[in-house]
């Protein structure tokens, strides 16, 4: 386990991040890669959305291009206190402080669940998944962005000390052994690293 995928340090990581996180963000998380993701879901019938770590808001505001309101959640207050900046705190979008794990929201709940840049931090990605799935409505949507895995074995194992870096092999494991159907990946980057993020997409069971 990588020492972010602990969450008193990950807090600890996000409490200075946040100050910059904005301005460092989009060189690693681009507005193309967000339009690219956002691009693999169905929004039609206006769906109703959980964006889970939501951080600064960069997804979220891009979640908002396609539906009304937006339900989102962090756990790190720092991050939080600058997507209320953008957002406010009353608006269109929810804002929840709360954990992945234990998500405070009732059984079938949603239509979509997005998380990106939050996967890499989870000490349980399966039981986190599985959480989704739980607020997922029968058939409904979830999207995840994390980090793929380098393919230099120095660069390898250095990540892997940090926090969670898979691939699509280990993306297909997680999500099913949570329970998830119709699991499909896609590579994103940048275009100094095209495929340095790994885009799942899967549907809860019917």
């Amino acid at each position: 386990m990588g020492i972010l995928e602990n969450k008193a340090r990950a807090r600890l990581f996000y409490k200075y991040l946040s100050r910059v996180y904005d301005r460092i963000n989009p060189f690693v998380w681009t507005e193309e890669m967000r339009t690219d993701a956002l691009t693999l879901l169905d929004f039609s019938d206006d769906p109703t959305v959980l964006d889970v770590g939501c951080g600064t808001g960069f997804a979220t505001e891009g979640l908002l291009e396609h539906v009304e309101e937006v339900y989102a959640i962090d756990q790190s207050e720092h991050q939080l206190e600058q997507a209320y900046a953008k957002f406010g705190k009353r608006g269109p979008v929810h804002f929840h402080r709360g954990d992945a794990e234990r998500l405070p929201f009732a059984t079938d709940a949603f239509d979509v669940v997005w998380s990106s840049g939050s996967i890499e931090y989870w000490p349980d990605p399966v039981r986190t998944l599985r959480e989704f799935r739980r607020v997922l409505k029968p058939g409904g949507q979830v999207l995840v962005v994390g980090p793929n895995t380098p393919d230099d074995p120095i660069a390898r194992r250095l990540a892997d000390a940090m926090m969670l870096f898979y691939d699509e092999y280990e993306a297909d494991r997680m999500f099913k052994t949570a329970g998830f159907e119709e699991v499909r990946h896609a590579f994103m980057g940048p275009s100094y690293s095209p495929e340095v993020a790994i885009t799942t997409v899967a549907r809860a069971p019917e």
